[in-house]
């Protein structure tokens, strides 16, 4: 059997949006993946530090995190993309300017704009991870700020034409509905994380595979001919993919990869 390559979303992939509880018959797939002899990875838009326990004690070859940003393999960081760090300062003010919420994503944890009370869905995310144990004192103003990617939420005070006009200089803005969007480097992606491990496997792209279920997922989709749609995705993504899959909570993971004879 030929080794190939799967790269695995995980929030509404391996983990349903409404539980965090991971279906057995998800973790038993990969595992089974894994001992066939194929190459299983994250591929997500979270950040190193927020690939909780519960995730990596699934046992994946390896991580793609910050949409391409940062990749990390057999116990080594194989790939790391920060910001300069006078960029890493002016975004803090041009949020601040254009009066739009933003948390900064690192790979070592996650920077709040402490000057100000956190209010509806930036309140839900710093109170998610303080349940998890996570620092979430670091702010804007830490002298040693350094992040990777960021995530933003716009109001109707928000000045978000100007906003995007200035971010997308060097940035790609991925509208995630509800006014959210998320904000990575140019020329980095889920995609991109993907064609790095091809050529570091020197693995074809007929050999890869991709499953997510948002619209952050579609440049690893759109990028890989065995692509596949969770059942419980956007709907923009099922006309763009080789195949959908069930639900997250119907054991989607196993029905997709024994589909393909992964398993």
């Amino acid at each position: 059997m030929k080794r190939k390559m799967i790269f695995f979303d995980i929030d509404g992939t391996i983990i349903p949006e409404n539980s965090n509880k991971i279906p057995d018959k998800t973790v038993q797939a990969i595992r089974k993946a894994r001992e066939n002899g194929h190459l299983t990875f994250i591929n997500t838009g979270r950040t190193f530090f927020n690939v909780t326990k519960e995730i990596r004690d699934i046992g994946f070859d390896g991580y793609v995190c910050g949409c391409g940003t940062f990749i990390y393999y057999n116990d080594r960081v194989i790939l790391a993309k920060s910001l300069p760090r006078e960029t890493c300062f002016e975004i803090p003010k041009k949020l601040r300017e254009y009066k739009i919420d933003g948390v900064l994503e690192a790979s070592h944890g996650v920077y709040f704009d402490q000057t100000r009370p956190a209010t509806g869905e930036l309140k839900k995310i710093k109170e998610s991870f303080a349940l998890q144990g996570c620092d979430v004192t670091r702010s804007w103003e830490d002298p040693d700020l350094n992040f990777d990617k960021f995530v933003t939420w716009t109001n109707e005070e928000s000045n978000f034409e100007a906003f995007y006009n200035y971010i997308t200089e060097s940035f790609d803005y991925i509208d995630r509905g509800n006014n959210f969007g998320e904000v990575v480097p140019k020329g980095f992606s889920k995609a991109s994380g993907i064609k790095f491990l091809q050529e570091y496997f020197n693995i074809p792209l007929e050999d890869c595979y991709a499953i997510g279920d948002s619209t952050n997922d579609l440049p690893m989709l759109e990028y890989v001919p065995n692509s596949i749609a969770m059942g419980n995705s956007s709907p923009i993504l099922f006309d763009k993919v080789a195949f959908v899959t069930r639900d997250v909570n119907d054991d989607g993971i196993e029905y997709a990869l024994a589909h393909f004879n992964i398993i």
